[in-house]
């Protein structure tokens, strides 16, 4: 990928869930491109010690961090309001902040941890772009990057919280993105790809009882072959949050998978078109003529 220099120059950004894992790599290559960042995540020792190892290779002055549970509304607002307080210039966020969630089957799962995964997976999401939008509509730009992953196009079987909450953040940024079409607003959502982090190594630990034998099998193989790199879903997310991107919204973009390099090429036939979207697939699609006679 060609990446301009300093195309995020004096541009700041939140990121969600940035103490590590991919998190720490979109505040790492934001940083590199010249944006000012804040870092959010839960654990604040892990968070502090991400902004220190940040700040001793871009500079103190264009990192700060701050302990958020991003699922409270309060705590989400606040985020937002110290980032734009601490900020140069407030131009987007990444809702990166997730869990994978209980695992094993949807009938014998915890409730309690079925439902915090949602809160944290899909309201953290919307709770940080309602704090958010107000600001970027006053200033009439802005870029939001909402994470989704694997479970949102395929079914994830003894997955189903983490499954069920990834699918929704893409239909809330398709919507979302209609919502902000007439204010510069870009709402995208990006696909990682299969990462081998700590979420992986929560999946394994439950072991193939919890999980199946057939993702289980699946998950060791990633593991042995090292996964997605998760520079290349930082290097997306650099490019939805920069001006290359502008008019491209409410598409859910693989990092691994998709020609997203070029897509800034293909802007007027992105937006006539429902390619990288979630939709149903009915029989005319797939060449069957089920049309009730």
């Amino acid at each position: 990928m060609i990446v301009l220099p300093r195309e995020l120059e004096g541009k700041g950004f939140v990121i969600t869930g940035a103490s590590m894992g991919l998190g720490y790599a979109i505040a790492r290559a934001c940083l590199g491109v010249g944006a000012w960042v804040c870092l959010c995540a839960r654990e604040e020792r892990a968070m502090d010690a991400a902004r220190a190892a940040l700040a001793a290779e871009f500079g103190d002055s264009r990192v700060f961090a701050m302990a958020s549970d991003v699922s409270r509304p309060a705590s989400a607002e606040r985020l937002i309001a110290e980032a734009a307080r601490r900020l140069p210039e407030l131009t987007g966020i990444v809702n990166n902040a997730g869990v994978g969630g209980p695992k094993g089957l949807a009938e014998e799962n915890d409730w309690a941890d079925w439902v915090r995964t949602i809160e944290i997976n899909l309201l953290g999401t919307v709770l940080c772009c309602r704090a958010i939008l107000p600001l970027l509509r006053q200033r009439g730009y802005g870029k939001i990057v909402n994470l989704s992953g694997g479970g949102a196009t395929a079914p994830l079987p003894r997955l189903s919280a983490y499954a069920a909450s990834k699918a929704a953040v893409v239909r809330f940024t398709e919507t979302l993105a209609v919502e902000c079409a007439g204010a510069d607003i870009d709402v995208n959502a990006v696909a990682p790809g299969a990462m081998n982090t700590r979420m992986l190594d929560q999946v394994l630990a439950a072991g193939p009882e919890r999980i199946g034998e057939a993702l289980y099998e699946r998950v060791l193989q990633q593991k042995a072959n090292g996964g997605a790199p998760p520079e290349r879903a930082a290097d997306l997310c650099v490019f939805l949050l920069s001006s290359r991107s502008d008019g491209i919204r409410g598409k859910l973009i693989s990092a691994v998978w998709d020609p997203w390099e070029t897509l800034a090429e293909r802007r007027r036939e992105l937006g006539e078109t429902d390619v990288y979207t979630l939709r149903r697939i009915v029989p005319g699609d797939r060449g069957m003529d089920w049309e009730q006679k």
